[in-house]
């Protein structure tokens, strides 16, 4: 039996990765390292905290996907969910913080994105690729259906329903009715998950992914993957709010809406999301990738919005939460296409066409409202 070489058992003693890539354990820390510097104080700065942004969001992604073969679908997706939902969750009730009332649109506008960033730009991509690349790719109707029943019911009670109140003035629920639909948010997204992991989990499988070979994740491996996934996560959350003066400073000089802030932050929590479930499309796994879409914007509605809706009441600040005319038509054309794109149980490139342009649509009335 040969022993380890005098180096290789030097590099193992001081440099445990436990089957882990070498830069998923390092970049992490470098952006642990990063979030000490602060708010950057120039351009330069800037692009080199998004840059280390970038990669900590890259290794967020390796280890769910790690962790995701360890555990099967759809615990996997679920885990990566519920975790960039809690960051997007903090990210948003620590800018409250630090602006008050400033920031009493903060939540619905970055809600808001996350559902059309969710449904129809991940959704709109991954289908496009996907048919490229593999012409028709198949899924379980039941589960996305399940998924898409309760997006739609959670969306217009959360940021329709506000807009119809006669309690308060304008698209404000009073402090009850913030209660009551917090609470219904709660029960419905928990109902989703049970339904999602142990009463229906077929629903949300698809057999051809189910038979698909991969390498055994070793445990060892996993539990450090569980280890690394919210250290990567951490910076994340960090660096996107010490570059948040920077993005409102560049949205201000661009001359566009206040709601772009709310954009650009739900791209950039979502980005692992996002970067997985192309990734899965890529590898013919669409249900995976409509798992973490459809998942991804029911726990960003049923999570956030009760958590900020507790933060508000706590800090006596109002929430606006109902939406304007114009998105609320945006809102209804995404659900009722997603209806119809996703109601067949296979997918081609002309549906996520369709979602790109409603996506695109909705960045340039953004922009160009």
């Amino acid at each position: 039996m040969s022993e380890m070489p005098p180096a290789a058992a030097l590099k193992s003693a001081t440099f445990p990765r436990f089957g882990l890539a070498s830069w998923s354990i390092v970049v992490p820390f470098i952006a642990l390292l990063a979030v000490v510097l602060g708010k950057p104080s120039g351009i330069a700065m800037a692009v080199a905290l998004a840059l280390v942004l970038g990669g900590a969001i890259m290794s967020a992604v390796y280890h769910a996907e790690v962790i995701a073969h360890r555990v099967g679908e759809p615990f996997g997706t679920l885990i990566l969910a519920f975790a960039v939902t809690v960051i997007e969750t903090s990210l948003i009730i620590s800018i409250m913080l630090s602006e008050g009332n400033g920031a009493q649109a903060l939540a619905r506008d970055t809600v808001f994105a996350a559902v059309m960033i969710t449904i129809n730009g991940i959704v709109g991509v991954c289908l496009l690729l996907g048919g490229g690349r593999h012409h028709e790719q198949g899924y379980t109707q039941s589960g996305v259906n399940h998924g898409l029943a309760i997006l739609a019911t959670l969306s217009v009670l959360t940021l329709v329903l506000p807009n119809y109140t006669t309690s308060e003035v304008g698209p404000f629920y009073n402090a009850n009715q913030l209660i009551f639909v917090a609470v219904d948010a709660l029960m419905l997204y928990a109902t989703f998950v049970v339904a999602q992991t142990i009463r229906h989990r077929d629903h949300f499988l698809y057999p051809e992914e189910i038979d698909g070979v991969h390498d055994p994740v070793p445990k060892a491996k996993a539990v450090a993957a569980a280890v690394m996934l919210p250290l990567a996560l951490i910076p994340v959350v960090l660096l996107a709010k010490a570059l948040s003066p920077s993005i409102e400073a560049g949205v201000a000089a661009m001359g566009a809406p206040h709601a772009m802030v709310g954009i650009i932050i739900a791209a950039l929590v979502l980005a692992p999301e996002s970067l997985a479930a192309l990734s899965a499309a890529r590898a013919n796994r669409v249900q995976t990738s409509l798992n973490l879409a459809i998942g991804s914007a029911l726990a960003t509605i049923g999570l956030t919005i009760p958590a900020v809706a507790i933060a508000s009441m706590a800090m006596g600040l109002d929430l606006e939460l109902g939406l304007s005319f114009k998105s609320i038509a945006l809102l209804g054309l995404t659900l009722l296409v997603a209806t119809m794109t996703l109601s067949t149980g296979r997918t081609t490139l002309v549906q996520g066409m369709v979602h790109l342009v409603i996506f695109s649509t909705y960045l340039f009335t953004t922009l160009v409202p």
